[in-house]
């Protein structure tokens, strides 16, 4: 019988089938990744040369285990070129390591992934991949660290990914990832890194995101986040959660630039691993809480830009490690404390724009590291700390807007580190020629509106990087120095109303990069220098209240850029020269009061940008050329006390002056009440006449006394001593005649007009008024502000009332709304105003019918118009005035939508020798429109214009008022259509 083989021992079996399972494993392996190879292009077949016949553990990107099966594959940054969709994961049972970043594959991600058991390690980033983050990850529960930023993912982030419970690390920053953030990323508990920014994920951030007591990093901002806690357009809302005092491993926090509000958690002592904690521009009130000293490894600490309110804890003296500290605008009261010198390292300390009051302890001082130490806008008194820059470091120093007294510190002599220096708006008092130094890296001095004297040293012209010199409103005497001409970066020149003498150094014309010089309330001599006409880019000159002779230089022609030139209150003898003609940006031109004499050059008519033209309190003859007729942009002009004659230009300028514009010449003619009409003028008619409205009285109980007060104090500030006595005197006649106005009739017609302020006439409401529409019996149609007469209300309301009067006598612009007259009796108080067609912003951007027609130019004619109307109440009234309400209802629109601001009710008028404080007294919660997504979006030409103005908006609201641009800038560059270095000195960065 043949003998029957005997199968292998029950030992053996195992081993061959394992060394079976592993020669196949092999095999599909170098299939899968061949095939793989195959499908991507030509370039990535040559950088995969080494994938062929040989042993594939020495393949470049790959490596083994001692079995020789792989696990792991990195080939980041090769240059490969195609999708993951052709490599057969399930053949790579064994990967561990798989990196594929920084190359260009597409296409979906796999979810096949999922099948990779042992994979600890995924990195697909700064690919092209697209598609879902698949649920199938969620099987990998030994992967550590997945990376899949800087693609195109979209979708969800899967909730299966709360069941990877060895993830440190998940990075989906910069992709188009949607959805809420799964509550289920709470079971991360070893996850350090979580980082989600630069996404358009929604919903609330959850409350489990505080049991990741691993966490380090989290990073969240940029994306699309609604709810409880709203991340809409970038901007958090809601509290902040208690839980987060858990993260006891976090190091940095970064909430800043949104919503949010309450109070700062106590429990947030608890993240002792905190090293940079940034909660700045949020709404968060309350205090600092105590705990926050707890901290002690805590680097970097920004509250800023808050409502956050109380005192400075005094635990903040023990952060030892604080290195930048920063909480200016908020509303922190009580005093600096003390303990804030233990800070040894503390190199940026920001408290300004707050109530902080009394004086700086001495421990200041101790402070050596210090690189930047603001302290303005608050309430600070004493002196300044005297060793502040000790430690020669200190770059950047504002302590302006306080009631400092004393010297200025000894150390900032030889403190040659300086950049910026703002003590501007202190009682500082100190000779100026001991306490400035040598500063090669300077780039801005303010140190106006205080009490310094002495003469400005030559040595001023060694500052060869001073972009701007501000020292206006001081006691300075002696002569301006020629060394300045050295100073050639120099853009702003300010050393107004000084005790200033001798004459202007021509030197001064070697300064080609200046943009504003302000010299004027000096006592300066001499001629005007014609070098100055060698400053092709200066956009102001400001020469007036001084002493100087001579003729105006014709080079003033040159100076092209030009848009501002007041050379009032001088003794400046001749013609005006017709080079001023070539000045085509030229805005404002005031020559008033001085001994001018000749005809008005006819070239003054070709400047087309002209606004507002005084000429008056001269010696100047003959008529006005025809050429005014084409001055459509003048709005505000006064040639009166000269001895011109002829008739007046047809244009809206003198249509629209009173008498006191024009009086005291040898023969004007016009239509101007007190005026002759000229010869050949058609006579009106009677009824003609009385669309002349200037004041309205009515028949019983006008106030008299109230409105020849408002009037001759009006009047005597516009004029200087030069005829003021006359001025007074012509005063006391009828005040019916010195505005041109019959106040009985127009009274009894509009109370007729109205049905005494029936409510079918009214067009709107406000806090101490409503506003009705009156046509009067000449067909004239008035808007008129009836004053609300409420017994509680009456005090406040009348106090409107007259602040609107005389912030609107003191106007004179085309982008102010026109005060024909007022009334104010024991039966009614009203204002007459001018009848805007169009309505107020407000009523245009709420109406879905007349949005339609509100398109991207006519927005932008908007913009322009509220800019020179501000522009012109901030720095050409005086004195100035402070709206402090602008909204879109009190932006009134013409028939052709020219902005015209109304509502003075409370709007302030500032004192020009003394310091100005006011608060906020405008519309609560009053945000502008965002782009309007109900007009097509501009396009061309038109969206450089929108991107300018957007970017000039942007630039006031920046958090540092020093960087926020003049309303006089910004009506420049609205209305040059072109972008300008608002901040011409150098910019600092935010936690600088």
């Amino acid at each position: 019988m043949q003998e029957v083989s005997r199968p292998a021992s029950s030992k053996s079996s195992p081993l061959i089938a394992f060394a079976l399972s592993g020669s196949q494993t092999r095999d599909k392996e170098v299939a899968a990744l061949l095939k793989w190879k195959s499908k991507l292009n030509s370039e990535s077949h040559s950088i995969l040369s080494s994938w062929n016949a040989s042993d594939h553990c020495s393949w470049h990107g790959l490596s083994c285990n001692p079995l020789r099966s792989v696990i792991s594959l990195n080939l980041s940054s090769s240059a490969l070129h195609g999708t993951l969709h052709d490599l057969d994961f399930s053949s790579l049972p064994n990967l561990v390591t798989l990196k594929l970043a920084n190359n260009s594959l597409f296409g979906i991600i796999p979810s096949s992934l999922g099948n990779l058991s042992k994979l600890a390690y995924l990195d697909l980033s700064q690919n092209h991949l697209s598609g879902h983050v698949p649920t199938q990850f969620g099987l990998m529960r030994s992967l550590e660290v997945l990376e899949l930023s800087s693609n195109n993912i979209t979708g969800p982030v899967p909730g299966s990914i709360g069941s990877l419970n060895n993830l440190t690390g998940l990075y989906l920053q910069n992709n188009k990832i949607s959805g809420f953030i799964p509550r289920e990323v709470g079971m991360l508990k070893s996850l350090n890194h979580l980082l989600l920014h630069n996404n358009r994920i929604a919903g609330r951030i959850p409350s489990s995101i505080g049991n990741m007591s691993s966490l380090i990093k989290l990073w969240l901002l940029k994306n699309d986040l609604i709810g409880e806690l709203d991340l809409s357009e970038n901007y958090l809302s809601g509290s902040i959660p208690s839980t987060l005092g858990n993260l006891s491993n976090l190091a940095f926090l970064y909430f800043y630039g949104n919503q949010l509000s309450g109070h700062i958690p106590e429990e947030v002592g608890r993240m002792r691993s905190l090293v940079d904690f940034q909660m700045l521009n949020n709404n968060l009130s309350g205090s600092i809480p105590e705990a926050i000293g707890k901290l002690g490894n805590l680097a970097v600490l920004f509250l800023s830009g808050n409502n956050i309110s109380g005192h400075i804890p005094s635990s903040i003296g023990n952060l030892s490690k604080l290195n930048q500290l920063s909480l200016h605008q908020n509303k922190l009261s009580g005093s600096i404390l003390k303990e804030m010198g233990r800070l040894g390292l503390l190199a940026y300390l920001s408290l300004s724009e707050n109530s902080l009051e009394g004086s700086l302890p001495i421990e200041i001082n101790n402070l050596t590291s210090l690189i930047s130490l603001q302290l303005a806008d608050n309430q600070l008194v004493g002196r300044l700390p005297p060793y502040i820059c000790n430690g020669q470091v200190l770059k950047y120093f504002s302590a302006s807007n306080n009631y400092f007294t004393g010297p200025i510190p000894q150390s900032l002599k030889n403190c040659m580190s300086l950049r910026r220096v703002r003590l501007q708006n202190n009682q500082l008092k100190d000779n100026i020629t001991d306490v400035l130094g040598t500063y090669p890296y300077l780039d801005y001095l303010e140190l106006s509106n205080n009490e310094l004297y002495g003469v400005l040293p030559p040595r001023l012209g060694e500052w060869s990087n001073l972009t701007s010199l501000k020292i206006s409103d001081n006691k300075l005497s002696g002569m301006i120095p020629p060394d300045l001409g050295k100073m050639t970066r120099l853009h702003v020149l300010h050393v107004s109303s000084n005790n200033l003498v001798g004459e202007i150094p021509k030197e001064l014309g070697k300064l080609q990069s200046l943009l504003e010089l302000w010299l004027d309330g000096n006592h300066l001599a001499g001629y005007i220098p014609p070098e100055i006409g060698a400053l092709s880019d200066i956009l102001q000159i400001n020469f007036a209240g001084n002493k100087l002779s001579g003729s105006i230089p014709g080079e003033l022609g040159e100076c092209l850029n030009l848009w501002y030139l007041n050379l009032s209150r001088n003794n400046i003898e001749r013609s005006i020269p017709i080079e001023i003609g070539n000045l085509q940006f030229l805005q404002s031109l005031d020559l008033s009061q001085n001994l001018l004499t000749g005809d008005i050059p006819r070239q003054l008519g070709t400047l087309h940008s002209l606004e507002t033209l005084n000429l008056s309190h001269n010696q100047l003859s003959g008529s006005i050329s025809p050429t005014f007729d084409d001055m459509a942009s003048l709005t505000s002009v006064d040639v009166s006390y000269n001895q011109l004659e002829g008739p007046l230009p047809n244009i809206p300028a003198f249509r629209n002056a009173t008498i006191a514009a024009v009086r005291e010449n040898k023969g004007l003619c016009g239509n101007i009440m007190g005026l002759t009409h000229c010869p050949g003028m058609a006579m009106k008619g009677k009824d003609t006449e009385k669309n002349l409205l200037l004041i309205l009285v009515p028949t019983s109980g006008c106030l008299l006394a109230l409105i020849l007060a408002v009037g001759i104090s009006c009047i005597v500030h516009r004029r200087t001593t030069r005829g003021e006595t006359d001025l007074i005197e012509e005063s006391g006649e009828s005040m019916f005649v010195i505005w041109n106005y019959d106040g009985r009739t127009v009274y009894r017609n509009i109370i007729e007009a109205t049905e005494e302020f029936d409510a079918k006439y009214c067009i709107g409401m406000g806090g101490q008024g409503s506003v009705y529409k009156a046509k009067l019996r000449t067909s004239e149609i008035v808007a008129v502000k009836k004053l609300n007469e409420a017994p509680n209300i009456e005090m406040a309301s009348r106090k409107a009332f007259e602040r609107e009067i005389h912030a609107l006598m003191e106007t004179r612009h085309r982008n102010i709304v026109k005060l024909f007259g007022f009334c104010s009796s024991s039966s009614h108080s009203f204002l007459v105003c001018e009848f805007l067609e169009s309505g107020s912003l407000e009523d245009i951007l709420k109406s879905e019918q007349k949005i339609t027609m509100f398109d991207w130019n006519k927005r932008g004619n908007v913009v322009k118009g509220m800019a020179n109307a501000l522009s012109y109440m901030h720095h050409e009234c005086c004195p100035t005035i402070i709206h402090r309400d602008i909204s879109s209802k009190n932006i009134l629109l013409d028939e052709e939508y020219e902005a015209h601001v109304s509502d003075f009710g409370v709007a302030k008028v500032l004192k020009h020798d003394s310091s100005n404080w006011t608060s906020f007294a405008g519309t609560i919660g009053y945000a502008a429109p965002v782009l309007d997504k109900r007009i097509p979006y501009p396009e061309g030409d038109l969206l450089g214009k929108v991107a300018l103005m957007t970017k000039i908006s942007l630039s006031c609201l920046s958090p540092k008022p020093e960087h926020r641009p003049s309303m006089q800038q910004v009506s420049q560059g609205l209305s040059a259509h072109r972008s300008f270095p608002f901040n011409m000195v150098e910019s600092i960065k935010l936690e600088e």
